[in-house]
Order: structure tokens, then C-alpha cells, then sequence
């Protein structure tokens, strides 16, 4: 096994990292992730009951293994929206490996005390889908792939938008948990991929069963154990077969709400329109990733109006 890692770790022993692979003799690479603060940081503003919480690990892996295998500058961000008890599961990772991540419960509905395991992806969402952006700035269009819910699992529905919408064989597995040492959830996801345009002969086709069956052979306290590093759980599974790692990449937790992005959104509405919603003369606009609360009274919008008036092209 070749070890490129770099110096670099992350802040505590579980990690909050992704680590990219190579399976030499199988044409095949692969993402291993684990999240521990920054999944707590995304999560401890919020009343989330535990099957929840436990989802929103699952997510922001999910987004992290597939936002960081593409290669872009900007924003990917990971939806998973439909008609049941939970409305949205949002996760977005940037360039930089800032990730955040919530969700929507539908009001009035209770989750039941169980592991995400013990109940189907379609029992919690309904019907609905899952949509993946790139979105690289207002100079370059934005790429969107969109599938529907289909499958168990997070995972599952993910593996599905590759087979039919890419073409790519495609393998995850995802944990999240809520106990551990330190207090904190924690949660992981392995996956592998065919190289992009790898031999498909009955050879190539046996060397993908077996980095498949191989993948499945880990288990899920073993992706959560932080006794296991990454490159002992890859060394156990892909020895035989020589795998390669290259440089961990740390991702952290960070919102980026500002009450610059909060007044813009706020002046794209007419201004009566705002005045209208004002309760007990003041607006209170509330960042659904974070909870940091902007509060604006109605002297303060009176003077952000009159400004934008003044000098149009500013906003």
C-alpha cells in the first residue's frame, strides 16, 4: 500500500476528513469520509430528534464523498426533498471543504425511536427526489442532476442516480451515529467507482464484483471506530489488490449566512411587502442551517430602502 497522506489532522481522533484512493489492480478509486465536529456543529442549534440527527450525518457524508470527487470551484449541494414526515435533507459542501447541513420535519409529525437502519428512506420522505448542484457563480451555469427517490437508503437512491443517469458503477455505504466517547455524533461513507472508462470484459467486470464484495465485507461500528484509521480499514480491505492513497482533504463546519446576504435577500422583496410582515415593529429572519437570528426593526428598513433608492446599482 502507497501512503501519500499528508501531515494534516483534523481535530479529533475520528476526524473530520475525507480520504481519496486507488485500488490499483481493480481500475477502481474510492472516497472514505468521516465527520465528527463538524456534524455535531451542524446539529446543536437545533431540536432534531435522534432518527433525524442520525439522517443529517448520512447527508452531509453523502454530500462530502460526491461533492468532492468532482472538480469544481464553488458550492455542491446535496437535496433531498418529498412528501413525508421529513420534508428536506439539505447538505452542502464547498471547494474549500466548508459543510452545513438541516432539515425540515413536517409539522405535527413525531419520528420514531429508531436507527435509520430499521426504517426505509420512502417510510421517512415519501415520494419526492433527490437533486445534486454545482453551482460555480453567476459567470457559469449551474449543473443539476436530479433523480427520484428510489431506493432503502440514502445511499441506495445515490447508487441508482449513477447506474441510470451516469453510467458509472458506483458503490456507497453510509453510517451515522449518535454515542461515542467524546459525546458527539459521528458518521462515515466508503464509496468506490469504476474508473471512467475502464475496460468492461469479463475480467473487469469479476475485478468490480470483487472491490464490491470487499466494500460490503466492513462493518458499521468498524466505519465509526476510532481506533481505525483510515488507512487501516482500506489496508484490511484492499491490500491484496494494492491501494494507493493520496492527500486527506479536512472538511469543517461553516455557515455561510452574513447579514450582508440577509439584507439583499430582504431588498429583493417591495418594500411594503416587507413592512407588511414586520410583527411588533421589527422582522426576524432566522438562517435555517445555523439558527443565528437577524433581527431588523422598522427605522433600520426604512433606511435600507432609502439607500437602495438612492444608489440602485448597489445591490
Amino acid at each position: 500500500m502507497t501512503d501519500n497522506s499528508n501531515t494534516n489532522t483534523a481535530t479529533s481522533d475520528f476526524g473530520n476528513f475525507v480520504q481519496t484512493f486507488q485500488i490499483e489492480d481493480l481500475d477502481v478509486r474510492g472516497r472514505l469520509v468521516r465527520i465528527e465536529d463538524s456534524f455535531w456543529e451542524a446539529v446543536q442549534a437545533h431540536d432534531y430528534p435522534p432518527l433525524l440527527t442520525r439522517l443529517i450525518g448520512e447527508t452531509m457524508v453523502l454530500a462530502t464523498v460526491l461533492g468532492t470527487a468532482l472538480k469544481f470551484d464553488g458550492i455542491f449541494t446535496l437535496q433531498v426533498q418529498g412528501d413525508g414526515p421529513v420534508s428536506l435533507l439539505i447538505a452542502d459542501v464547498t471547494s474549500d471543504g466548508a459543510l452545513r447541513a438541516c432539515a425540515k420535519l413536517r409539522e405535527g409529525t413525531e419520528l420514531p425511536e429508531v436507527g435509520p437502519g430499521e426504517v426505509s428512506i420512502p417510510q421517512l420522505l415519501g415520494a419526492g427526489h433527490m437533486a445534486m448542484t454545482v453551482d460555480q457563480g453567476p459567470d457559469m451555469e449551474r449543473y443539476q442532476g436530479i433523480t427520484e427517490i428510489n431506493g432503502a437508503t440514502l445511499a441506495e437512491c445515490a447508487q441508482n442516480y449513477f447506474r441510470q443517469s451516469e453510467q458509472l458503477d458506483t458503490a456507497i455505504a453510509i453510517v451515522s451515529g449518535l454515542d461515542n466517547k467524546a459525546g458527539k455524533p459521528r458518521a462515515a461513507g466508503l464509496m468506490v467507482q469504476r474508473l471512467p472508462g475502464a475496460a468492461d470484459g469479463d475480467n473487469e467486470q469479476e475485478a468490480w464484483r470483487r472491490a464490491v464484495v470487499l466494500m460490503s465485507s466492513i462493518r458499521a461500528d468498524e466505519l465509526l471506530d476510532d481506533k481505525l484509521s483510515a488507512s487501516k480499514i482500506l489496508y484490511r480491505l484492499y491490500h491484496e489488490d494494492g491501494v494507493r492513497l493520496f492527500d486527506q482533504r479536512i472538511v469543517h463546519h461553516e455557515c455561510r449566512c452574513s447579514e450582508e446576504r440577509v439584507r439583499r435577500t430582504i431588498l429583493s422583496f417591495p418594500k411594503d411587502e416587507v413592512m407588511d410582515m414586520m410583527e411588533d415593529g421589527q422582522i426576524s429572519v432566522t438562517c435555517e442551517f445555523c439558527g443565528n437570528d437577524y433581527v431588523y426593526y422598522e427605522a433600520g428598513l426604512e433606511a435600507m430602502y432609502h439607500e437602495i433608492a438612492m444608489h440602485p446599482t448597489d445591490t
